[in-house]
């Protein structure tokens, strides 16, 4: 899937900040992969797009390893000019296939 960006659906707003935006897109995939039958554990791979790859990546990370705290799964992260939305900080695609992971 994706297209996962800190929007929150709840309240139709965009989080503030890289870390707030990074969780409400995790909290976003997890949703999607839960109503397709799956988990995040069965995360095979994610893709992330970053405006401010390198002045980010550390409140990324950090956000990422609370949801994903193995080493696995591949993880690429590109730094891109722009998003959908110009409020838009990361953008996260994953591929996942369901039953594969612990969860």
């Amino acid at each position: 899937m994706s297209g996962q960006v800190g929007f929150d659906l709840a309240t139709a707003t965009v989080r503030q900040g890289m870390e707030a935006q990074a969780r409400q897109a995790f909290e976003n995939l997890k949703a999607v992969l839960e109503a397709a039958g799956a988990s995040m554990a069965d995360i095979v791979e994610i893709m992330t797009f970053h405006t401010d790859l390198r002045g980010d990546i550390e409140a990324f990370v950090k956000v990422k390893d609370e949801y994903l705290p193995d080493r696995y799964p591949s993880w690429t992260g590109v730094g891109v000019s722009q998003l959908a939305r110009p409020e838009f900080l990361v953008e996260i695609r994953a591929i996942a296939v369901a039953g594969c992971g612990a969860g």
